[in-house]
């Protein structure tokens, strides 16, 4: 099978297409046919080493990352997190998916992606492919929208109160200001001047330009704050904060999380329901992923990168 090997840490030219064995699944695991998988944030500080937290918590941080995920280059060499797809075959005890099963699922830092097909365990982060979207569309959602959900949950968010989102235009901001939304919350979302009207779009109450205005220079007060680009310090946002308010960062929030497959499967209600919808900037070949990488470097993704994976076949586009 084809897939994306990470030959080292460094630039996205460190990522080289290759021909590898195809996995074969054990008897708890499902053979997924991957369709889409996606390029984000995550993947390119995993890729380049660099974890982006600021200059001092990146020397704790790289130390752990170097243990967990490999010193001379990532250990496992298939990078990629989040994928939609089909399941070819199943393992002789696997009871909660058959073959011919469409999926989305969420690998996290098991990786694997980036491949033309993948074994996953039938108990692991993998929901039902939602009945209203396309592969493309559902691979974004087992990460960024997983992250999004479980952060804002950590709050404890509640209906009616004041959330702002900064960095609204990314992956996991357009699912958080959406999903803000559906806990009934006034939300404020912080993008660039180009996002203004997609975010709004998404549900905000209203948007700030934050290279117009800056939120924390203002009078008003939140209950939450939501950095989804890890690019603030809670210093910054403390006197945005009202009295018990709470300020949550991508980068560190996220810690401790237990992501847990009934989450997927909210998702996918809401999905279903029309209450989330996926923002895609561009669409890239398994081929081009390099190209991808670079392109998200950057920074100026708006929603999210996501790669289609072909097979010599053109997958369903809705089911």
């Amino acid at each position: 099978m084809k897939a994306i090997i990470c030959t080292k840490y460094g630039s996205p030219d460190v990522l080289q297409l290759q021909e590898v064995e195809k996995p074969i699944p054990k008897d708890n695991e499902i053979l997924v046919k991957i369709h889409a998988t996606t390029v984000h944030i995550g993947d390119t500080k995993i890729r380049s080493f660099k974890p982006g937290m600021g200059f001092i918590l990146d020397l704790l941080v790289k130390p752990i990352m170097l243990i967990m995920i490999g010193f001379r280059g990532p250990r496992k060499k298939i990078l990629g997190m989040e994928l939609a797809g089909e399941i070819e075959t199943v393992g002789k005890s696997v009871t909660l998916f058959k073959q011919g099963n469409k999926v989305f699922a969420a690998t996290e830092l098991s990786f694997g992606t980036y491949a033309q097909y993948i074994c996953l365990p039938e108990n692991g982060l993998i929901a039902p492919l939602p009945t209203n979207m396309t592969y493309e569309e559902a691979a974004p959602v087992s990460n960024g929208g997983m992250t999004a959900l479980l952060i804002l949950k950590k709050a404890n968010i509640l209906k009616d109160q004041k959330v702002l989102i900064y960095g609204a235009s990314g992956s996991v901001g357009t699912f958080a200001v959406q999903l803000a939304k559906y806990f009934g919350t006034h939300v404020v979302g912080v993008c660039s001047t180009t996002n203004l009207d997609m975010v709004k779009s998404l549900g905000a109450d209203k948007v700030m330009d934050y290279t117009q205005e800056d939120f924390t220079k203002n009078v008003e007060n939140y209950d939450i704050i939501f950095d989804a680009v890890g690019k603030l310090s809670s210093s910054q946002c403390n006197k945005s904060l009202k009295k018990n308010g709470v300020y949550l960062n991508v980068l560190t929030s996220s810690n401790g999380l237990k992501l847990k497959p009934d989450d997927l499967l909210l998702l996918k209600e809401l999905i279903e329901s029309n209450k989330l919808k996926t923002m895609i900037d561009r669409t890239y070949t398994l081929e081009k992923i390099v190209e991808a990488h670079r392109y998200v470097d950057k920074g100026h993704k708006k929603g999210n990168v996501v790669i289609v994976v072909e097979h010599g076949e053109k997958p369903n586009k809705k089911i």
